[in-house]
């Protein structure tokens, strides 16, 4: 289990933070960018494995998307970091 979520943070499918706004830097993105595949990590899954034995087409679709989705949520986090440390627009 834990093998399976350090592979989930490491492909970008979850990513670890932190908030506090107490503190002088308040966000903290602890996940670096994705080091293992997506997709690699997708295909290790139950659930994404029988989605794609019923539907091939349309699961590859989602996991396309979802994809590009972990990408640009990364992006956002990363602009976060900048947003909360004063650098951004710097």
């Amino acid at each position: 289990a834990m093998a399976e979520e350090k592979k989930a943070v490491d492909a970008g499918y979850w990513n670890l933070f932190r908030f506090n706004p107490a503190e002088e830097k308040k966000f903290t993105l602890d996940s670096k960018a994705a080091t293992v595949p997506y997709q690699e990590f997708l295909a290790g899954e139950a659930r994404y494995t029988a989605l794609q034995k019923v539907n091939k087409d349309k699961a590859d679709k989602l996991f396309a998307m979802a994809e590009e989705n972990s990408k640009k949520r990364f992006a956002h986090l990363q602009g976060l970091v900048d947003l909360y440390d004063g650098t951004k627009g710097e």
